[in-house]
C-alpha cells in the first residue's frame, strides 16, 4: 500500500549522538548482527526508548539481544543515567558529556556501540529472527522514511510549537494548525479504501511503531500545554485514535506503556505551562493496554 502523499516532508533536525556504531550482518563490519554479544539499555518513559523496546519485542529478540530498563527519571545532570556512566567512561576517554539512553552495548567489549537511537532500530532488524516480519521490509525504506519525517516534523515539532508558553500567539496558531493538517491527511490515509489496519504494507512495521509513539506523546505529554479547544480538534480524527487504541492493545505496544514514567520524565524536564487542555485525556491508554492478551509475553505479528 503506497504512502506516497507522505513522502514531501523535509529530513527532520536530530543532535548528533556521542557514539554512531552500526552492525553488520557479517564479521568484517566489527560489530556482526550476532545472537548473545549485544544489550540494549533504555526508558520506556523516552521516546526513543519507547520506539526501540517496542521494535525488540515485534522481533522477539529478548532471548538473543536482553534490554536493560533505566528509570524513567535520570539520576544525572544533564539527563544522564549513573548505570550509564561506566560504559561511557569505557568507550571514550575522559569521556565529561552527559550519560544518556538509550544506549546499544557490546557485551563482549563492554564498550558502545551506538547512542543513535534510528540506527539501533534498523540493526535491530538485522538480527537472525524465526520467521518473524522485518520492521524495515525491502522495498518499503523511503516510505518509512518519510512517515518517520512526518511524525518528527508534523506532529512532534508542531506541538511543540503549539504549547509553547512564550512563543508569540500567531506562531502558536500556525503550528497547531500544521499539526492538525498532519493529522487530517492520515485520518483520510487510515480511512481511505476500506481502512487501513496499518501504515505501509499489510502488517506492523516501524512506520507504526513511530506513529504510534508520536500519538502517545501528543495525548500524554503536549496535551498538557494546550487548551481545551485545540484538544478537541486534535481529538477529533476517529480513525487515528482508533488505530492508536488497537496498537495499544496489541502486547508488544501496550506492555510497555509507563504512562506514570512519561508523565514523571514530562514534568521534571518541562519548564512550561500546564494549559486546560491536560484536564481532557483523548484516549484511556491503559485501559487498553490492560486488553492486551497474553500481556508480557514476546508476541509475532499481528
Amino acid at each position: 500500500m503506497s504512502i506516497t502523499p507522505l513522502a514531501a516532508v523535509p529530513p527532520a533536525r536530530r543532535t548528533a549522538p556521542a557514539f554512531r556504531g552500526r552492525l553488520g550482518r557479517d564479521a568484517r563490519s566489527g560489530h556482526p548482527a550476532v545472537p548473545h554479544r549485544y544489550r540494549i539499555h533504555l526508558s520506556t518513559a523516552c521516546p526513543d526508548g519507547l520506539r526501540l523496546a517496542i521494535g525488540h519485542s515485534l522481533l522477539g529478540l529478548d532471548g538473543s539481544c536482553p534490554v536493560t530498563f533505566l528509570p524513567a527519571e535520570p539520576d544525572r545532570p544533564g539527563g544522564g543515567h549513573s548505570a550509564l556512566r561506566p560504559l561511557y567512561e569505557a568507550s571514550a576517554h575522559h569521556y565529561a558529556g552527559p550519560a544518556l539512553g538509550p544506549v546499544l552495548s557490546d557485551d563482549w567489549s563492554g564498550r558502545i556501540v551506538s547512542t543513535h537511537a534510528p540506527d539501533i532500530l534498523r540493526d535491530l532488524d538485522r538480527f537472525p529472527r524465526d520467521g518473524r516480519a522485518a520492521l524495515y521490509p525491502c522495498g518499503t525504506e523511503s516510505e518509512i522514511a518519510a512517515v518517520e519525517r512526518l511524525c518528527a516534523e508534523g506532529i512532534q515539532q508542531a506541538a511543540q510549537r503549539a504549547g509553547q508558553a512564550d512563543a508569540d500567539p500567531a506562531e502558536r496558531a500556525a503550528a497547531l494548525e500544521s499539526l492538525l493538517d498532519t493529522l487530517g491527511r492520515l485520518e483520510r490515509y487510515l480511512r481511505g479504501g476500506d481502512g487501513q489496519d496499518h501504515l505501509v504494507g499489510d502488517r506492523l512495521t516501524a512506520a507504526d511503531i513511530e506513529l504510534w509513539v508520536a500519538l502517545v506523546q501528543l495525548d500524554t505529554v503536549h496535551r498538557c500545554h494546550l487548551d481545551a479547544s485545540a484538544v478537541h480538534r486534535i481529538a477529533g480524527h476517529p480513525a487515528l485514535w482508533a488505530y492508536a487504541r488497537r496498537l495499544a492493545a496489541h502486547p508488544a505496544f501496550g506492555t510497555h506503556l509507563d504512562l506514570d514514567g512519561i508523565a514523571r520524565r514530562h514534568h521534571g524536564r518541562c519548564q512550561g505551562l500546564e494549559a486546560a487542555g491536560a484536564a481532557v485525556q483523548i484516549l484511556d491508554w491503559m485501559g487498553h493496554a490492560a486488553a492486551c492478551p497474553g500481556a508480557g509475553a514476546q508476541v509475532s505479528d499481528a
